[in-house]
Parts: C-alpha cells; sequence; structure tokens
C-alpha cells in the first residue's frame, strides 16, 4: 500500500469529512472554478468558503491559482487515490472476515 505518510491521509479524511468540501471538489472535478463561483452554491460568505479551500490545500486535493485578481481552484486527484488505496485495503479485510463468518454460520447450521 502506497502511503506518503499517515499526517497526509489525516488531512486527507480531514478534509472528506465535511459535505461543503466533498461538493467543493465535485464540481471541480468538472471543470476548474473562481472562489466566488465555488461560494454561490452555499448559504456562506466568501471567508467561509475559502477557509475550506484552505483546508483541501493543506490535504492538496485542490490546487489554486491565480490569474488577475481571480482565484482559480482544480482538483489534484492523487491524494484521493492514496485515500482510495487505504479504504480498499480494510475492505479486503472486512470481506476475508465477513466470509470467515458466513462460513463459521454455515457450518453451525449444518451442525443444527
Amino acid at each position: 500500500m502506497v502511503e506518503r505518510g499517515s499526517a497526509h491521509l489525516d488531512d486527507v479524511f480531514h478534509a472528506l469529512a465535511h459535505p461543503v468540501r466533498r461538493d467543493i471538489l465535485r464540481r471541480i472535478a468538472r471543470r476548474e472554478h473562481t472562489i466566488g463561483e465555488l461560494a454561490r452554491p452555499f448559504d456562506m460568505s466568501l471567508e467561509a468558503v475559502s477557509k475550506h479551500v484552505q483546508v483541501l490545500e493543506r490535504a492538496h486535493l485542490l490546487e489554486r491559482s491565480r490569474r488577475g485578481r481571480e482565484h482559480y481552484c482544480r482538483l489534484d486527484p492523487a491524494p484521493l487515490q492514496d485515500a482510495a488505496k487505504v479504504l480498499a485495503g480494510l475492505a479486503r479485510l472486512w470481506n476475508r472476515r465477513l466470509d470467515a463468518l458466513e462460513a463459521l454460520l454455515a457450518d453451525i447450521q449444518k451442525e443444527n
């Protein structure tokens, strides 16, 4: 499993924990957006949206560039791939455990 470090993954999962940040990621996955465009659908200030963007930046999920006075945000999917690998490993672990439980229950049912 490729991990850049547990602190990195902590930042990624923390960033993904908030529904506003997940929505921002969904939107920038389709195309680049300005901070103003990202703020429009939410009932919050530009400052609040900017704080969410900063959390996504710290997790390296978002890249921000500046053109003139506008800040543009685009997705960097690499950290999501790291998180997906961690989750896939956990899924394999739990699938093995559930398969073992299913086999045990089948054996118990045969005995009765």
